[in-house]
């Protein structure tokens, strides 16, 4: 190789390396949402839609809409999930229509892992693209559900209240005896 070529090469590969040291990396801004509970308390929580755009876009609708204001966190499995955002509030309603199924069993490269605190879509057993507005928060890491779900964000403050209403009675179908209502979910 000519020096000349060296130098150029190595100037650009000196360049290519410090613009992350600069800040000069294009990062994906991450979206803040808030779940405010009646009788008070808050979960916070950070979107990614790099992970799951289809579903950020819709549960951003449907905050904004108020579809979510006033449902419950009807099923609450300790050491596993807590679900909401069923207008039935039994876990077989939903908006009216369903979206794309974003994880890989589904052709989607989703790099969330089902740890504590992630947010995922629920959906029915008929499909991959049966998600509406159902969503769940993972109380303990479940990797079994990577690639089966489509994960879009985290909890970011307040899994100490989600671990409140885990702890909560329920009755033999996980349904909790006493309405968990959200207040409402909005985007920050």
């Amino acid at each position: 190789m000519k020096p000349a070529r060296f130098i150029c090469l190595l100037a650009t590969l000196c360049l290519l390396l410090a613009l992350p040291l600069a800040g000069c990396t294009q990062k994906v801004q991450l979206i803040q949402a808030e779940i405010t509970m009646e009788g008070g308390g808050v979960i916070r929580l950070e979107l990614d839609p790099a992970a799951a755009p289809i579903t950020v876009e819709n549960f951003i609708k449907l905050a904004k809409d108020g579809f979510y204001d006033g449902l419950t966190f009807h099923r609450i499995d300790p050491g596993s999930v807590i679900q909401g955002g069923d207008p039935d509030g039994i876990g077989t309603g939903g908006p009216g229509y369903e979206i794309k199924g974003e994880f890989s069993l589904n052709g989607w490269k989703n790099p969330i892992k089902h740890a504590r605190g992630v947010i995922s879509m629920a959906r029915t057993n008929a499909g991959y693209d049966t998600a509406g507005s159902q969503f769940f928060i993972v109380l303990e890491d479940a990797f079994a559900l990577d690639g089966g779900y489509a994960a879009f964000g985290r909890v970011s403050e307040g899994m100490d209240l989600v671990d409140q209403i885990a702890a909560l009675p329920t009755d033999s179908q996980s349904h909790p005896l006493e309405p968990v209502v959200i207040q409402s979910v909005r985007i920050l």
